[in-house]
């Protein structure tokens, strides 16, 4: 299983318009961050999980030619704006593209994107089968187990996703103990690190460095950095050996 990281950044990315502080300044590559998502590779299988507003641009980036299957963490902009777009792999493809997410997020796509679920349906839209899936509840997609884990981006249930031993959990706040068992056993963890200071809905650093120690994987990534959080290098210098900060198409083998 290969896992490619497509954006790494916030919901306004890195760097964010009229900000001219020094990580937005920066000229290191590695403090370019589009919107948080990543390419799952099953074999011949490509797996997305969330289609944020830089979709498009991420799968050209990429050269990714087509597409089976969409995972999606939760409704907010940042993870869902670029959906629209798979209609490029219905063409290519002929086919629809299977987008799996909790109830509360599958309702937010059918009213964002109304016109492709209307009844009669206007030529050339994105063609969507909404599945809903549950927290502790696996399903099988391409031979292989999901496990959906659901954390709280503040008042607001998220879905993370474990495939084998690799985990992977955007947008969390807090996380249950339930939750915390499903995830036991995981070897390589991604969780977002927005930034040092405290926030509201999602994990400050030492935050996330401590549910890292309590699911004591082999090693970590952080992702969803803020440009509050300080260059690439300047987080990296602050993490426990195991952990590294993640950046946009860094590519990670895992045994699954």
């Amino acid at each position: 299983m290969k896992i490619r990281f497509l954006g790494t950044g916030t919901s306004q990315g890195v760097p964010v318009i009229a900000c001219n502080c020094h990580v937005c300044r920066s000229a290191d590559k590695h403090d370019k961050r589009l919107r948080t998502s990543i390419l799952i590779e099953l074999g011949a299988y490509n797996l997305v999980i969330d289609t944020g507003p830089d979709f498009r641009y991420q799968m050209l980036r990429e050269n990714i030619d087509h597409l089976n299957a969409v995972l999606m963490t939760h409704a907010h902009k940042d993870h869902i704006a670029g959906l629209d777009d798979v209609r490029a792999f219905n063409y290519a493809q002929q086919t629809s593209i299977p987008i799996f997410g909790n109830e509360f997020t599958l309702d937010s796509l059918r009213r964002e994107f109304y016109y492709a679920f209307a009844t009669e349906k206007y030529p050339g839209i994105p063609q969507l089968d909404l599945i809903e899936i549950h927290s502790g509840v696996d399903f099988t997609l391409f031979e292989q187990p999901i496990m959906p884990v659901e954390v709280m981006h503040y008042k607001m249930p998220v879905l993370g996703f474990r495939l084998g031993r690799f985990a992977y959990i955007t947008d969390a706040k807090t996380v249950s103990d339930a939750s915390r068992a499903l995830l036991q056993g995981v070897e390589v963890l991604v969780v977002n690190a927005l930034q040092q200071e405290p926030h509201i809905s999602h994990f400050t650093l030492d935050e996330a460095l401590d549910f890292i120690a309590d699911i004591n994987p082999k090693v970590a990534y952080l992702t969803h950095i803020s440009h509050r959080f300080g260059t690439h290098n300047d987080i990296q210098a602050l993490l426990p050996e195991n952990v590294f900060v993640a950046h946009d198409q860094l590519a990670i083998d895992v045994d699954f």
